[in-house]
């Protein structure tokens, strides 16, 4: 289930892909091993670049869900206030929460998904001695 709501999108893109690919390889124009070359080819390829995808996308999950829960900062963007902050600076300390990859805050209307959130590179500084 979580493929199909990650991938729904790039799906439909490459349905579309392939019905213009048998439209294209089945003219009369087309030599006759042209359909069965371009949509094996078409195939794999949009395959092989849907399933990189959701594997990069999984890991970055992964990666924002562990960093969050070990209290470090994360940076999702807001698509809803474009006219104001592009993103949002997402932490325990702020009050947020997680809940099956969706981040929550109750002074916010709507939640983030961690797909759409990358990890905030923070540099640690040692702290003074005295």
């Amino acid at each position: 289930m979580k493929f199909l709501e990650l991938e729904a999108a790039y799906l439909v893109i490459g349905a579309f892909i392939m019905i213009v690919t048998i439209y294209v390889t089945t003219r009369p124009f087309m030599a006759k091993s042209a359909f069965k070359i371009g949509v094996t080819g078409v195939f794999i390829l949009l395959s092989i670049f849907i399933g990189l995808h959701y594997y990069i996308t999984t890991n970055r999950i992964a990666e924002v869900s562990d960093r969050f829960t070990s209290g470090k900062p994360v940076i999702c963007e807001n698509k809803i206030q474009r006219k104001t902050e592009q993103s949002v600076i997402i932490s325990k300390d702020l009050g947020w929460s997680l809940k099956n990859d969706i981040f929550t805050n109750p002074q916010y209307s709507r939640g983030f998904h961690s797909a759409r959130c990358i990890s905030l590179y923070t540099k640690e500084f040692p702290k003074p001695t005295e």
